[in-house]
């Protein structure tokens, strides 16, 4: 790109952010191009499913997502989509963000994590057209394998939060994304989870300025899907011990101080866990 005085001027990108490793990584990948392929990475967007407040898909709390955002060292914007969502609904929200990270800080590009789904490139492709942002895949193609690999040595941090049992065993929910967990995968599923086998949270690695530390709390299935849900340890004086119970379970205490039902069906739930519209709990 060229500036009104005729200076190179970095595309100004904005990363579509799943909390997940693969966003993660595109952030690393992008940060580390040089020369004609530099650009500036100038914020995330998210989608967020406003009745549970959480990442639509992962299943992530919003309180996670913001502590990754302040961890990479770039603003947030979140987009709240309603629950049931249309792809109407999801569409009129997108693109209304846009406009407003094109109005508030320039930007002329769009990043997504995605791999190797043509369809799915297709239809983000087709999204843009007409907004004036055009669309980069920083990780389009790279063998997943080779690729899951990658991300492992070089030390990315993530945990499976969400698993399709159809696709793969419940018990890979709240498990490491580590060299482990690769060698177990059935051969049938994708190393990065690119067809929705699994999804994750990144929590640390090159791309972050400090790490968060989790812990992993109620797995559910919910929806046709096994969620594991991730709780921040702010400190390293947390006692994990006041957070769980002695079968595992997140505590009714922990739950009592949060002061909102967070609709993963918690065990020890005293809220009643079928009124979990946010701000419906009492």
């Amino acid at each position: 790109m060229t500036g009104s005085a005729g200076k190179s001027v970095k595309p100004r990108v904005l990363l579509s952010w799943s909390s997940g490793k693969d966003s993660a990584w595109s952030l690393h990948v992008l940060r580390s191009q040089r020369g004609t392929d530099a650009v500036d990475v100038v914020g995330l967007l998210t989608t967020v499913n406003a009745a549970f407040d959480r990442v639509a898909m992962h299943g992530v709390r919003r309180e996670l997502l913001e502590a990754q955002a302040q961890a990479v060292g770039l603003p947030m914007i979140a987009v709240p989509i309603p629950w049931p969502c249309t792809n109407a609904d999801y569409e009129a929200a997108f693109l209304s963000a846009l406009d407003r990270a094109r109005a508030e800080v320039g930007v002329s590009h769009v990043a997504f994590g995605d791999l190797f789904l043509e369809d799915v490139r297709a239809y983000r492709e087709q999204l843009l057209q007409g907004t004036g942002l055009a669309p980069i895949f920083p990780i389009w193609g790279r063998p997943t394998r080779e690729l899951a690999e990658q991300m492992v040595a070089e030390g990315l941090a993530a945990i499976i939060t969400c698993v399709d049992p159809s696709c793969l065993d419940r018990s890979f929910a709240g498990r490491s994304f580590d060299a482990q967990l690769l060698a177990e995968l059935p051969e049938d599923v994708d190393p990065c989870g690119e067809r929705g086998e699994f999804h994750t949270y990144a929590s640390g690695g090159p791309m972050f300025r400090t790490s968060i530390r989790t812990v992993v709390g109620e797995v559910v299935e919910r929806d046709g899907f096994v969620f594991a849900d991730l709780v921040r340890i702010d400190s390293p004086d947390t006692n994990s011990s006041s957070i769980f119970d002695t079968d595992g379970s997140l505590s009714r205490e922990f739950l009592l101080s949060r002061g909102i039902c967070c609709g993963n069906r918690c065990r020890n739930c005293p809220y009643e866990w079928t009124a979990v519209l946010k701000g419906s709990a009492s």
